[in-house]
């Protein structure tokens, strides 16, 4: 099984307002980076944007380390995602689950691959994490000036 380093971040100006996502994928045969945007959305989809467009990239199934810099995914996919399926997509408050479209599309990237859920502290340094949030933010220039979202 094929090792891949996943780097994943989400931008957006205003909350809601143009956004972004950027990813860095790396594996011992090659690099690849992809941004887009959408128009009208929100920090939290943009984030979950780049998981899912890291996990969809990959074309056979890989042991993935996915670097987020974002809790909100991360605690979703490793905390929240049992409770929200067992109570029928409702959060403990029997609310329903927000983004749940992209919950259910996340869960379905994931299946394919074993992923390891790894945070980082966001613009501290780190290298991936960095280039990921530079390519999230030229999703949403690419938005901002009327583009439309690449992938």
């Amino acid at each position: 099984m094929s090792e891949v380093e996943a780097y994943t971040d989400g931008a957006c100006k205003g909350n809601p307002g143009p956004g972004g996502w950027g990813v860095v994928l790396r594996s011992a045969e090659a690099t690849k980076e992809m941004f887009g945007g959408e128009a009208a959305t929100t920090n939290n989809r943009m984030e979950m944007w780049a998981a899912i467009t890291a996990l969809e990239a990959l074309r056979r199934p890989c042991s993935v380390r996915l670097h987020t810099d974002s809790q909100y995914v991360l605690k979703g996919m490793t905390e929240w995602l049992p409770g929200w399926k067992a109570r029928g997509w409702k959060t403990a408050e029997r609310k329903p689950v927000k983004n749940a479209d992209l919950w259910q599309r996340l869960e379905q990237a994931a299946s394919r691959h074993h992923v390891q859920w790894i945070w980082v502290r966001g613009h501290n340094g780190d290298p991936g994490n960095e280039l990921a949030d530079a390519l999230a933010n030229r999703g949403v220039d690419s938005v901002r000036g009327g583009g439309e979202r690449q992938r």
